[in-house]
């Protein structure tokens, strides 16, 4: 070993590691240290997270006026929410790709294009055994579209809340976000417009994960749920004190087009100083680039 294993053979074979086979070098590569992103690709897109940003982060206020996009039992898990497997030839994320020009046999599957937001989040909340109780006897990303009570998916409904400046929630039962840990989830949870969850309880990542994209993850309070409180999903939602970091719970009224409304409180999840500053930041993301940039250490 110590006549032929010698440190001259290693500096031999790696002095062109980097240097690739000549496909590697044919490679058209743009100049710069900024990534050039094309607009006609349809597995990369330059996402939104940063669209508006400042380096002060905007105070957060009550969330008022807010429709659900949907009204789930228990056990929903991040398959249920994360875009997974096939594209349906009949979804919006199909209708979007078809419109790109992709034909149907060039799909492929939604974690192949997971670098494309535009696909992932029609894709969130497409599953099709999902069950949405404002959809009753439906199964798959459907809702109702209120105050017209329309039904169609739930990523058409989400941008026509978001058109019409409207804030999202979802209203869930137990263990909400269960399974494996999927980015996904939360990240086109919060692209669809949705601002808060109200869930009798959380899986712990997921509950965690949607902190880190500035969505508030609240609880009922022990004994109580939609169905206990006569929730229907069509109700408009306004949480107050979300914004106060001392309080532990949340003023929510639910108001429905008649009738009387329905106020109850709601625990407030963010369970550490450190989800506080994510949540307060409007996402662990946005925390992270404004540490960067102010030149500080990000956590």
């Amino acid at each position: 070993m110590h006549k032929f294993i010698t440190s001259a053979m290693f500096k031999r074979s790696y002095a062109g590691v980097f240097d690739g086979d000549e496909r590697w070098r044919a490679i058209k590569v743009p100049a710069g240290q900024i990534y050039s992103w094309d607009a006609k690709s349809t597995y990369v897109k330059n996402p939104p997270y940063f669209d508006g940003m400042t380096m002060k982060p905007d105070a957060k206020g009550n969330i008022s006026g807010a429709r659900v996009l949907g009204l789930f039992g228990d056990s929903i898990t991040t398959d249920h929410i994360s875009p997974a497997g096939n594209i349906a030839k009949s979804s919006p994320a199909a209708k979007y790709l078809m419109d790109q020009g992709v034909q149907p046999a060039d799909f492929n599957q939604y974690g192949a294009r997971r670098g494309n937001h535009e696909v992932m989040m029609r894709g969130t909340f497409a599953n099709i055994r999902l069950r949405n109780l404002l959809c009753p006897g439906v199964e798959g990303g459907v809702t109702q579209y209120m105050p017209a009570g329309e039904q169609m998916s739930i990523f058409d409904a989400a941008m026509k809340y978001k058109a019409a400046g409207t804030p999202l929630v979802i209203l869930a039962g137990k263990e909400y976000g269960s399974g494996s840990s999927r980015d996904w989830a939360a990240k086109g949870t919060m692209l669809l417009g949705v601002k808060a969850v109200i869930a009798e309880s959380f899986e712990r990542i997921h509950r965690s994960n949607l902190i880190g994209m500035g969505v508030l993850p609240l609880q009922f309070m022990p004994g109580q749920n939609a169905q206990s409180l006569g929730l229907t999903g069509k109700e408009k939602f306004d949480i107050e004190g979300g914004s106060d970091p001392k309080r532990k719970t949340v003023g929510v009224t639910a108001t429905p087009d008649s009738g009387a409304p329905v106020r109850f409180e709601a625990r407030v999840r963010i369970d550490t100083p450190k989800e506080r500053e994510y949540y307060e930041h409007g996402g662990i993301l946005h925390y992270v680039l404004r540490q960067l940039a102010a030149g500080g250490k990000a956590a």
